[in-house]
């Protein structure tokens, strides 16, 4: 078993990605995927997909954190991945939810979390980040599966320091 991490789209995200590595203690391998155009190019969810395949390599669950950017990311690698995924912890989806957006980022997360089930993934989403309340996740996700859990943080920026919960959630056989 392997655990990616897929962080923020800004270049600050790396820090947060090799803390959540450096504080988990899985037992396993954990890969922190850096963006492309974090040193060249712009940002391609395609270039990103084919990179994370080569990262992870081979036919065995992984798991997923990922935060902004990284979780629609995450969302278009289980569309095409779903039996590979053993969990996924979302964090700070810079989304709303519009039940009418047809082809929309909103419905790449409706069928994107549909391939799981409730119990393979947690989502944080802080109180007041900026990118989407806690308020407007909690419906978009309910909206989609009732049963999946989402974790309501009393912070109003877009920082997901939650290691232990990770840890704890990863970590569960």
């Amino acid at each position: 078993m392997k655990t990616i991490i897929l962080p923020g789209y800004s270049l600050h995200n790396k820090d947060w990605a090799y803390e959540v590595r450096n504080k988990l203690n899985l037992n396993q391998k954990v890969i922190v995927h850096e963006w492309k155009h974090w040193t060249s190019g712009s940002f391609s969810v395609a270039h990103e997909l084919r990179k994370i395949a080569e990262e992870i390599r081979g036919n065995e669950k992984i798991n997923i954190i990922a935060k902004s950017v990284g979780t629609r990311v995450a969302m278009e690698w289980i569309i095409r991945n779903p039996k590979f995924v053993n969990k996924l912890v979302l964090c700070g989806i810079p989304v709303s939810w519009q039940p009418k957006d047809v082809g929309s980022v909103s419905e790449i997360f409706q069928k994107g979390l549909s391939f799981l089930k409730a119990r393979q993934i947690l989502i944080f989403q802080n109180e007041k980040d900026p990118f989407s309340t806690f308020e407007k996740i909690k419906e978009m996700v309910g909206r989609i599966n009732r049963k999946i859990k989402v974790i309501e943080k009393p912070r109003n920026d877009h920082h997901y320091p939650y290691f232990d919960e990770f840890q704890k959630f990863l970590g569960k056989v």
